[in-house]
């Protein structure tokens, strides 16, 4: 897990961040990425069928290792076996400690979530994720992650990135993990949908770790 450790910064000039250009045929896990999240619903942060009982909250930074095994290794797991069922929900909430190019990946993806398309934004950053601070961020990384996903207006994505949804967006989750004690990603909280969400402490990120405390919860 990394310690949460500082606050949204901004880049104030992409021409001097060192990056690389990228198109569609570089983009790994595209294919699995479509394959999994496809007929989904997603609205804005939300992944899953509104109607399901149990809701995981995921705290997460977009350049974070260990997020990045979350979402390659657990993630897929969740969803097949509990988010497609209509059994759970899971909320995104992005932070943005790491430094810019967390902010600049965090930005796009909720800029996405627009479009219902946060989601797979964030799998496929996660499947390309760069060496922290490294400028992996550029706008042609995110051009090629946003024409791999199917049905994700690019341009349009990319002009909304300080759009007011995405600055509440990012301001909500600031206060969520404040409220949940979050110290580091990712970080975890669940609950009822719709009831009291509480923090959930998971000693490895593996499936098996969340497996019991969701079917608790939708034995209950």
């Amino acid at each position: 897990m990394l310690v949460l450790a500082s606050v949204l910064t901004t880049r104030d000039d992409d021409s001097a961040v060192a990056g690389r250009e990228t198109d569609t045929t570089t983009i790994a896990g595209a294919a699995e990425s479509r394959t999994l999240l496809s007929g989904i619903p997603q609205h804005g942060i939300v992944l899953g069928r509104p109607d399901a009982p149990v809701t995981l909250v995921e705290f997460a930074d977009l350049q974070c290792p260990f997020c990045a095994e979350w979402s390659r290794n657990t993630f897929p797991e969740l969803v097949r076996d509990y988010v497609r069922s209509g059994k759970v929900r899971i909320v995104f909430r992005g932070l943005a400690f790491i430094g810019v190019d967390s902010q600049e990946a965090l930005r796009f993806g909720l800029a996405a979530g627009e479009q219902g398309k946060l989601w797979n934004v964030a799998h496929l950053l996660y499947e390309n994720q760069g060496g922290e601070n490294e400028g992996w961020v550029t706008d042609g990384l995110l051009t090629a992650v946003g024409r791999a996903v199917p049905g994700l207006e690019v341009e349009r994505a990319l002009a909304e990135r300080s759009q007011p949804g995405v600055e509440t967006e990012l301001a909500a989750a600031q206060t969520a993990a404040a409220a949940n004690g979050v110290q580091g990603t990712p970080s975890f909280a669940v609950g009822p949908t719709g009831g009291v969400l509480r923090p959930v402490a998971v000693d490895n990120l593996d499936a098996s770790a969340f497996r019991p405390i969701l079917d608790a919860l939708l034995a209950e």
